[in-house]
């Protein structure tokens, strides 16, 4: 399946600073192992199950992943990003059915939109962009090399489904340190099934969904069927990255117990020790004090924000006003503020353009990165540009503009030159900054 067009993302000089990420297994802040000579550092992020149009809680998610993208690319680090696409699941089925569409038409629409939208809001794409029907013969491999490690089993009723046997991998539960009852709690929330019976522990996963009259099935040496959710992302992830790889990512509700049993899955099959180096996460987003959900219906869309002439540089800016780990707010104050500040950066950019500065704009431009490396702290990236702003606007030295232009846009995706006459004016006027 293919992604969507790649932005240019400008590889900046001088020596970038360790970039340091809050690992979910290991509770702490710590380095990012990046590879030596040739070797390729791999991220992989859970992607979207297409039956719904991107808002800002999935944009939210995919703007933090291309953070750690663009820090790394725009270093010199080689990066081999991997997505899934969940083209087949209940979700989609029950919403195709609920609006009387063929669910592959349904998936199809919602993939275009995602990938118009991750285009508009600037976002790197991913190398390999797989859709769980395409990954079906890797799944059924899989899933026959963990029965035949003893690390699954099969029921013996009417619909014979696999499961895995969570006690295989002794770590298990590791990557989200919860306690068995919080993980009970979590599994039935999220698409487990705990009541199933037959099953020899109520934790244990479902790897193959065996043929339900109504549903799509393929066929397989243990039956007709379809892949389970985290089955789907541990076997795309490892033909692609092997295991273990760097950086696993996803929004927090993905913690437990996609992640963990993502991780299972990948851990029993290849006797690896984990899946990835770092576990990250990111938080909820809420709409007026609300958490943003599907089943709420109060969503915020990227689509709808750009098409009512919001720009992608001030939705990333909206998103970055707030760390990544946080659960936080999207509100129209939120997006004014946001708009409001790119105005306030153009002005400066603009402004520093007509006069020159013999200033050095490494100083401004390698704390920027440093604020960056330090977990992803967006708001003091961003407070250090804005300081950078009105340093200019108050006649300080302030550096070369276009350098600083370049470093935004590699490391924030925030284009403060190339755009159209209109955002200019935008930009001029909401920030009462002269335009010669």
């Amino acid at each position: 399946m293919h992604s969507w067009l790649p932005p240019h993302v400008p590889v900046l000089s001088g020596s970038a600073p360790v970039l340091n990420l809050y690992d979910t297994a290991d509770d702490q802040v710590k380095p990012v192992v990046i590879p030596q000579g040739d070797a390729e550092l791999g991220m992989y992020v859970c992607g979207i199950t297409p039956y719904d149009s991107t808002h800002l809680g999935h944009a939210a998610t995919y703007l933090t992943f291309d953070l750690i993208h663009r820090y790394l690319v725009s270093s010199g680090v080689k990066v081999h990003y991997v997505q899934n696409i969940t083209d087949v699941d209940d979700p989609l089925f029950e919403r195709a059915q609920r609006d009387g569409v063929d669910w592959r038409e349904l998936g199809t629409d919602q993939i275009n939109l995602f990938r118009s939208d991750m285009e508009a809001l600037k976002v790197i794409p991913p190398r390999d962009y797989v859709g769980a029907v395409e990954s079906i013969p890797e799944v059924i491999e899989m899933v026959q090399r963990l029965l035949d490690k003893g690390a699954a089993y099969q029921l013996h009723d009417d619909y014979p489904d696999i499961y895995a046997d969570h006690t295989f991998t002794t770590q298990f539960g590791y990557e989200s340190r919860y306690d068995e009852p919080t993980m009970a709690e979590l599994f039935a929330e999220r698409g487990g099934d705990p009541q199933r019976p037959g099953k020899k522990h109520p934790l244990d996963a479902l790897l193959w969904r065996a043929y339900r009259e109504g549903e799509p099935a393929w066929d397989s040496p243990f039956g007709p069927g379809r892949p389970g959710w985290h089955i789907e992302c541990s076997a795309i992830a490892n033909n692609r990255l092997g295991t273990p790889f760097a950086i696993q990512g996803g929004g927090s509700d993905l913690r437990f117990p996609h992640h963990e049993f993502s991780a299972a899955h990948a851990e029993a099959a290849t006797d690896a020790t984990r899946m990835a180096e770092h576990y990250v996460h990111t938080g909820m987003i809420g709409l007026d004090g609300t958490k943003m959900s599907k089943s709420l219906g109060n969503l915020v869309f990227v689509h709808k924000l750009t098409q009512a002439g919001h720009e992608p540089s001030a939705i990333r800016l909206g998103v970055y006003a707030s760390h990544y780990r946080s659960d936080r707010d999207w509100s129209d104050a939120v997006l004014a503020e946001a708009e409001s500040r790119l105005a306030l950066w153009r002005c400066a950019y603009n402004t520093l353009t007509q006069r020159e500065d013999s200033a050095d704009s490494t100083i401004m431009i390698d704390q920027l990165r440093a604020f960056i490396a330090d977990d992803l702290n967006t708001p003091a990236a961003l407070h250090h540009v804005d300081a950078w702003a009105n340093r200019v606007l108050t006649g300080g030295e302030a550096g070369v503009a276009s350098d600083v232009a370049m470093a935004l846009d590699a490391l924030l995706g925030i284009q403060l030159d190339s755009v159209t006459e209109e955002a200019q004016e935008a930009s001029a006027a909401e920030s009462g900054c002269a335009q010669t």
